[in-house]
């Protein structure tokens, strides 16, 4: 028998913590009974989600076939009443998104960036062996455990590259679905949707834009309209790093929106390393067969490091896993009002979307 069962009773709701599924399901912190265990519930209500009946089945089936340490293993899953819940470890510092909200809204310390890409960089090389592109790399899909373990999540957007027994060199499965909420991340060839058609390496490009994402505290055309993001990627123009070697005076001088200003003026200060821009640039090429495969950037010098002397806990601080927050007692945990004062959150800011 497993350690957690198909038994609703098993679980008590000690908070909520977000929102998930572009706000279609709601995430709770809970506890398991039998073994005292902090985890994640996602709830859906199936009367509420009809449109995503299918995106939550094939996460859900999809996440039970993955074993890999760099991605959110849902612990069980099964049907309360009209709700499909879904368990899952509790990720203490939430998503990368969230930290660059609430904490590093100029981008994230490089040492941070560099032990989270790792992590997805291995995640994203076992699905691709597997034959698996994911399709939604971003910040929001990337959870950071206590221990400083990030996860891939956001499964539901992937698709298969063996089609009846066969590796397919490209594929051309262009759902909206897919589309709409990513388009910032897609590459071009995702986004031409035309008979080239795509393959892994459109995980790559999106793999760089999470790279700028990290770096720079927001994803690139973020500020563009829909068609201007287009034309930008269709003519090949490569986003980058915001730092003293790609900001100039002009950029954060003179008239303008004074915020934007303070946040250039802020970023020109600091420096990544020749070898962060490299990675990024390299993942961004426009032609996908010029970019590398997930294994090759494993074997990147700048990727080649003694984890064991770097903790990622210390680069995010002043952030704290939820755990600390809650000052975690089990004889405690009955405390609800103990637990709400554990942070100020809010349920519409947070998104825990995994």
């Amino acid at each position: 028998m497993s350690e957690f069962e198909a038994d609703n009773s098993h679980y008590s709701i000690i908070s909520t913590l977000g929102q998930c599924y572009n706000g279609v399901g709601v995430v709770y912190l809970a506890k398991h009974l039998p073994s005292g265990q902090m985890v994640a519930i996602k709830k859906f209500n199936m009367d509420m989600v009809k449109d995503e009946v299918n995106l939550i089945q094939h996460e859900i089936v999809l996440t039970k076939q993955l074993q890999h340490v760099n991605i959110l293993n849902n612990l069980v899953s099964y049907v309360n009443d009209s709700e499909v819940c879904v368990v899952s470890p509790l990720m203490g510092f939430s998503s990368c998104r969230d930290l660059l909200n609430v904490h590093f809204s100029e981008g994230l310390p490089e040492n941070a960036i560099c032990l989270i890409l790792r992590d997805v960089l291995e995640a994203l090389e076992y699905i691709h062996r597997r034959g698996i592109i994911h399709r939604s790399v971003r910040a929001n899909h990337v959870l950071l455990s206590e221990n400083g373990r990030a996860c891939l999540t956001g499964f539901r957007y992937s698709c298969p590259i063996i089609e009846n027994g066969k590796w397919q060199k490209h594929i051309h499965s262009f759902p909206s679905k897919l589309v709409r909420p990513n388009l910032n991340w897609l590459s071009p060839e995702v986004l031409a949707q035309n008979l080239r058609g795509y393959n892994e390496k459109s995980d790559i490009y999106s793999f760089g834009i999470l790279i700028c994402e990290l770096a720079n505290g927001s994803e690139p055309y973020s500020e563009m309209t829909t068609t201007l993001m287009l034309t930008e990627k269709m003519k090949g123009t490569t986003p980058h790093l915001l730092d003293c070697t790609t900001i100039f005076p002009d950029d954060h001088d003179g008239h303008g929106d004074s915020a934007l200003k303070s946040l250039l003026h802020n970023q020109a200060k600091r420096k990544f390393s020749e070898s962060l821009h490299e990675i990024a640039a390299l993942c961004l090429q426009q032609e996908p067969s010029e970019r590398p495969t997930a294994c090759q950037l494993l074997t990147h010098p700048y990727f080649r490091f003694n984890r064991k002397h770097m903790h990622l806990s210390e680069y995010l601080l002043p952030a704290l896993p939820l755990s600390d927050k809650v000052a975690y007692n089990r004889e405690d945990m009955e405390s609800l009002e103990n637990i709400r004062r554990m942070s100020d959150i809010d349920i519409n800011s947070y998104e825990w979307d995994f």
